[in-house]
């Protein structure tokens, strides 16, 4: 069996949500809690740090209230200079990449179908995400090849360069799942776990990840056993998005082959919800959850 791949980090600061949570200014609100979390962590003042990096205490209070605009040298020479480990180092340069570019899907049009666009957008912005998939294992949780694989099943006439930049797109969404918020929780039911999609390695690599993925504080995957499910599992996907405040405080999204479905009126709200709730009541545990998932790889050994 292949090695475990690196688990998702889980000692991350809590951040207040933004109240604009969309745009530089959310990316850079988020970068300086983040950073303030590591000075106060180590017992530093803001004028430690500055002298560090030949700053101003203003210039440092403004970085950390995420009003000034991020440097690279300087953020990247504060991590190191609080001795944070490699680990934090990638979430600063993640953080950083978010500054600079945050609409980056954007870059991504000419494989992103607006419906898709309009979900990335609400993803970065919810506190919570819950989800259930009765055919593949959620977009957030998805590794490359498994990726590569299912979308050379929806599209067997895709190029090379365009099926790179798909996958691309898919794996640059989870850099969400590197930020305190949001929070996912993953129903899956277990027929996703005995479908090869991409054969055997492909699914021990996925499978392994979601282990890894579970094990963090912000992402909760349960599995629907099939006789647990019966009764409970709708035919199709749901993804619940709720938010914090200066925005909508929930939506459902619910994809088809050709488009999706964004629903917000109540009453359709609410049925949605229910149907989720009547799911995760039916859903495996955390500790059996991650039993059924073991199984699962060693059937692909």
């Amino acid at each position: 069996m292949p090695a475990l791949p690196e688990p998702l980090p889980d000692r991350l600061a809590p951040v207040v949500p933004i109240e604009t949570p969309t745009g530089r200014e959310a990316a850079a609100r988020l970068l300086g809690e983040q950073l303030r979390y590591w000075r106060e962590e180590r017992r530093l003042t803001q004028g430690d740090v500055a002298d560090a990096i030949r700053a101003s205490v203003s210039k440092i209070s403004r970085l950390e209230r995420g009003q000034s605009p991020a440097k690279t040298r300087d953020v990247m020479d504060l991590g190191r200079f609080m001795r944070l480990s490699s680990q934090d180092m990638r979430l600063i340069e993640r953080l950083l990449q978010q500054t600079q570019d945050c609409e980056w899907y954007q870059h991504f049009s000419d494989v992103t179908p607006s419906y898709l666009k309009r979900l990335i957008s609400l993803e970065g912005s919810a506190e919570t995400i819950t989800s259930y998939e009765h055919q593949v294992v959620p977009g957030l949780l998805q590794t490359s090849d498994y990726a590569r694989a299912l979308v050379r099943t929806v599209k067997p006439w895709i190029d090379e360069t365009e099926l790179d930049r798909t996958v691309a797109l898919r794996r640059r969404r989870q850099l969400i799942l590197d930020r305190p918020i949001p929070r996912v929780t993953a129903l899956i039911d277990q027929s996703v776990l005995l479908r090869p999609r991409g054969g055997a390695a492909v699914m021990r690599e996925q499978l392994a990840h979601l282990l890894n993925a579970g094990d963090t504080r912000r992402v909760n995957i349960r599995i629907v056993e099939f006789d647990q499910g019966a009764t409970a599992s709708p035919p199709y996907a749901i993804t619940h998005l709720a938010f914090g405040e200066g925005g909508p405080s929930e939506v459902v999204y619910v994809e088809h082959i050709n488009g999706a479905d964004y629903v917000t009126h109540a009453k359709a709200l609410q049925e949605y919800k229910h149907a989720l709730d009547q799911l995760r009541h039916a859903a495996a545990d955390r500790v059996r959850s991650k039993e059924l998932i073991g199984e699962a790889i060693q059937r692909y050994s």
